[in-house]
């Protein structure tokens, strides 16, 4: 998928270069959009689009905080977006531009709100959890019928991992989403803002590290779709992703999504635009145009993850707004936690940690 989207990007380049056009740049999350709505961007708007993709939140920062990143819309996740308005890193908006803002639904701005006071700067993209993807056959072979996959035991317990090991694992590269989890599976604040408290998810991480094959942010997709492991811990639409991608292929592997029960991390990515944005109007033109509720639908269609566009919902194709894995229930989601941005002092302590863990030393 990546790799169609980055030939799209060119192909859209060249484009631009011989037409003189304006253009618009977007950088977005991988896999993370129906290449279709882009086509019809440019053709309804006459703009050309170049389109980008990362798949992390670090990587992301780390252009915007270092200033002149030439894009004019980025997708920070909430806890990111936090640190980044804080920084001077975007704009707010002028929402005389964006008239189908009016589409958006009040309860994820309530949500948003933490992270964007007033959501001033952001629009909500997407939103979901972070949890358990099981190649059911498989983890129930190895740890039997009543293998807990509904729980943070299933990645956190050595015993479990330790047999695991064997059909491969895949954790997110992703310590904002990893060390809240370890946290709430030893009963602890996953928002925390201490230092200490944070430190105390070294040794859950590290008491399984030796059987995590590989810590990355988007091949556990196809990793589990096509049978080459049996477990990831990551974001509930890519899961599903993958889930659809098997029944596809009709290849015998079953996969199936789990929101811990212990409570899953809920977040959110936010369209916001640079400070130094080249082309702050078409940027806003871009934004409306996402904020269209048959537009948003077919992107959430397309991704299997839930938006914040309520006008949307009656555009969503039923196995999207009736699975609960996408749209959790009441219940579920007073279930969910939040995670804030750690201060500077934190931040650089949960990094350190992480190169740590990862390298497994």
């Amino acid at each position: 998928m990546k790799h169609t989207l980055l030939t799209l990007t060119a192909t859209v380049a060249l484009g631009a270069m011989a037409a003189n056009a304006e253009e618009v740049r977007v950088y977005n999350w991988s896999d993370y959009i129906d290449e279709e709505l882009l086509t019809k961007f440019e053709e309804e708007t006459g703009i050309d689009l170049i389109y980008d993709v990362f798949d992390s939140n670090e990587v992301l920062e780390t252009k915007m905080l270092a200033g002149g990143s030439g894009y004019d819309v980025v997708v920070p996740t909430g806890s990111f977006l936090a640190r980044q308005i804080s920084a001077g890193a975007f704009q707010k908006l002028d929402f005389s531009m964006l008239p189908n803002e009016a589409n958006m639904w009040d309860k994820i701005k309530a949500r948003t709100a933490n992270y964007d006071p007033g959501n001033e700067y952001s629009i909500n993209y997407m939103w979901g959890t972070t949890g358990i993807g099981v190649n059911v056959g498989k983890v129930k072979e190895i740890l039997g019928e009543d293998a807990p996959m509904d729980s943070l035991a299933l990645i956190f317990d050595p015993a479990n991992m330790e047999k695991l090991g064997e059909c491969g694992v895949h954790f997110l590269d992703a310590p904002d989403e990893m060390i809240p989890a370890a946290l709430k599976y030893i009963g602890e604040n996953p928002n925390t803002m201490d230092a200490d408290v944070v430190a105390k998810a070294e040794p859950v991480l590290m008491g399984v590290r030796p059987y995590v094959q590989k810590f990355h942010s988007s091949e556990y997709i196809n990793a589990l779709a096509n049978g080459d492991i049996c477990v990831a811990f990551g974001w509930s639409g890519d899961i599903l992703q993958a889930r659809d991608r098997a029944d596809e292929a009709d290849n015998g592997v079953e996969i199936a999504y789990y929101a811990p029960k212990e409570g899953a991390l809920m977040w959110f990515d936010q369209m916001a635009i640079p400070v130094d944005a080249p082309n702050p109007e078409g940027a806003h033109k871009f934004l409306n145009f996402i904020m269209d509720a048959e537009n948003m639908a077919a992107a959430s269609n397309y991704v299997y993850y839930a938006n914040g566009n309520l006008a949307s919902q009656e555009f969503l194709e039923e196995d999207v707004i009736g699975d609960p894995s996408i749209y959790p229930s009441e219940e579920t989601v007073e279930n969910l936690y939040t995670k804030d941005g750690y201060p500077p002092k934190v931040q650089r302590k949960a990094t350190r940690m992480w190169t740590k863990i990862k390298s497994g030393t």
